[in-house]
């Protein structure tokens, strides 16, 4: 399977081979979270705080982020349409081949659950409740049956707009 990206395609293992790579999947992340384009210098400083859990990271793993970046990981994505990279100004954006990879990225929701976890366990107890209501189980069937639906769809509802607004910037940037 190929994925468009503009007159070219990206195979579906050079996606892979992409996103194999932790720093490149950190590069996806920080700048789907931000607005517009990243220092290089500010990307490695992130990343580099990342991996050492240390804030300011030390400066020789902050130096050694900074080198595979702009060496390595920011070249290849820059080739794959995936970030664009100006390598003289050390500036970098998502570039259009980033929405079709971002599918192809873990997005995780809160607990480490991905997404899609998430709203199927939500939707499962869910369910899981209307029925037990129904069936007057007690202590669960205190509560009305539409009343649970709707809580639990409530629920729903929060939680894709806080989906929605942890990735806004990533969205946004595709609007214009």
């Amino acid at each position: 399977m190929a994925i468009a990206r503009g007159t070219d395609e990206i195979d579906e293992s050079e996606i892979y081979d992409l996103l194999r790579n932790d720093r490149r999947r950190q590069v996806l992340k920080h700048l789907r979270g931000s607005l517009g384009s990243m220092s290089l210098r500010n990307l490695a400083r992130r990343i580099a705080s990342e991996e050492t859990g240390e804030s300011p990271p030390p400066k020789n793993i902050k130096r050694s982020v900074y080198n595979s970046l702009h060496q390595t990981h920011l070249p290849k994505l820059d080739r794959e349409g995936v970030v664009e990279y100006d390598r003289n100004r050390k500036v970098v954006s998502l570039g259009d081949g980033a929405r079709n990879i971002n599918r192809y990225l873990d997005m995780t929701a809160p607990f480490g659950l991905t997404w899609g976890e998430f709203y199927r366990t939500l939707g499962t107890v869910g369910l899981l409740a209307v029925i037990l209501s129904l069936v007057d189980v007690p202590v669960v069937s205190a509560a009305p049956p539409l009343l649970l639906a709707s809580v639990f769809l409530a629920v729903i509802a929060v939680s894709t707009v806080v989906q929605l607004w942890r990735n806004r910037w990533f969205y946004l940037r595709f609007l214009t």
